[in-house]
């Protein structure tokens, strides 16, 4: 039997489902009433926009809408065609509705594709991976990593370099054997240095994320799968978000529309009211657009890097803040949760100015710096009075809650 279930686009939760028979070999999408499941009010989607049919125990989709297809995060252009895995998430058109595609097979289970690959076939194991595309993880003949050499840490297999720091490495690794969700799975695996073991509040740090990840469950935060120690050395393997920060997306495209942004900090601020609600409190400390990352596969807002994350009423410690988006407070050394509230005015300056700092805007008045947002055209003097209100130097005058910034937000739009 083949299900397919209409998702919610922010939430992901089950709006509608069909049930096909056995059966069946072909499933039509698209706007025009002939199809099997129509799409009603959502003009991105063509008339006859996704077919998807059995072949050999498997199931093929070809995209034949303008706007294309989106498969597990993977843009399929008009007229391409791909291999279905069990539990796809298949979008049409990027802005068109989400499905999620579940089947029973007696097939050879197919590895997850994402869209760090290009979807793949299964071929005998024999394959020597040439003519694949470059920067590709999987082979699109096999199916199985394409690395130099295995590279092993624990029982995650090492794929690919995301990024080195003076904390550590961070790697892009491969769960084959399902270890962590019951199927192949890719996954971020950060490494802290052994020299990093010598400076206490580095490890204090790495330590803090992987404890406060493990407590979080928000789907604004990446998932926790596994911390632990080998050689000698700290890891944490946590889940990995297909998309881009919000610094690289304004770098690449520029100033978005106020309407844009501010929807994507409503999503921040949901995020910040979850963690605002625990007891104590905690305060990210770090909130700023480089640490924001839009996913492709639903266009959602999801924060990255806990390590500065503080409980309210622990001890005052280090200062930790970016510069252009560290409150007053913050920067002493004392971070409450309108701190993170700052940070969310300071980054609308970013998003709506074609990504300068928020600094090139600071200016003195009585004494006080303060942002002049008049030369950013794009901001409305309602917009205006919100950031400058959530950006106050002074924390009583800021908005006091997450809610209520998105409150204030919200009458903007």
């Amino acid at each position: 039997m083949i299900t397919v279930k209409l998702l919610d686009s922010n939430t992901h939760q089950l709006l509608k489902q069909w049930n096909f028979d056995p059966q069946t070999t072909v499933i039509r999408f698209g706007r025009s009433d002939d199809n099997d499941i129509v799409i009603l009010d959502c003009p991105e989607v063509s008339r006859y926009h996704l077919e998807i049919y059995q072949d050999q125990n498997q199931w093929r989709l070809i995209s034949k809408g303008t706007n294309g297809t989106i498969l597990n995060g993977y843009s399929l252009p008009q007229n391409s065609q791909s291999l279905v895995p069990n539990s796809a998430i298949i979008q049409l058109a990027h802005n068109g509705p989400l499905f999620e595609l579940e089947y029973s097979s007696t097939s050879k289970e197919i590895p997850e594709i994402n869209e760090l690959s290009p979807p793949v076939s299964p071929v005998p194991t024999q394959c020597t991976h040439q003519n694949n595309p470059p920067h590709s993880l999987f082979c699109i003949r096999c199916g199985q990593p394409i690395v130099a050499k295995e590279e092993f840490i624990r029982q995650y297999q090492i794929l690919k370099v995301l990024g080195v720091g003076g904390m550590g490495t961070t790697y892009i690794a491969w769960d084959k054997n399902g270890t962590i969700k019951g199927h192949p799975l890719l996954l971020v695996l950060k490494e802290m240095n052994a020299d990093m073991e010598k400076i206490p509040k580095a490890v204090e740090l790495f330590e803090r994320e992987a404890r406060i990840l493990k407590d979080v469950k928000h789907k604004g935060v990446p998932e926790f799968y596994d911390f632990f120690i080998e050689n000698h050395k700290k890891y944490l393997a946590m889940e990995l978000i297909h998309g881009k920060n919000l610094e690289q997306v304004i770098r690449e495209k520029g100033a978005v529309l106020p309407e844009i942004a501010m929807e994507w900090m409503l999503q921040t601020c949901e995020i910040l009211a979850y963690l605002h609600s625990f007891n104590p409190p905690l305060v990210h400390r770090d909130i700023k657009p480089a640490n924001l990352m839009l996913r492709t596969i639903d266009q959602q807002i999801l924060l990255l890097d806990f390590g500065a994350v503080k409980e309210i009423g622990t001890p005052l410690g280090t200062c930790i803040s970016s510069e252009g988006y560290g409150a007053p407070e913050q920067i002493r050394g004392q971070p409450c949760i309108q701190s993170d509230l700052y940070a969310i005015g300071a980054t609308l300056i970013f998003l709506l100015s074609s990504g300068y700092s928020p600094q090139k805007y600071e200016v003195f008045v009585d004494n006080r710096i303060q942002f002049d947002l008049s030369k950013i055209p794009s901001i409305t003097s309602q917009l205006r009075e919100v950031i400058e209100k959530a950006s106050s130097q002074n924390v009583c005058d800021r908005y006091q809650t997450a809610e209520e910034l998105s409150q204030a937000l919200k009458t903007c739009l």
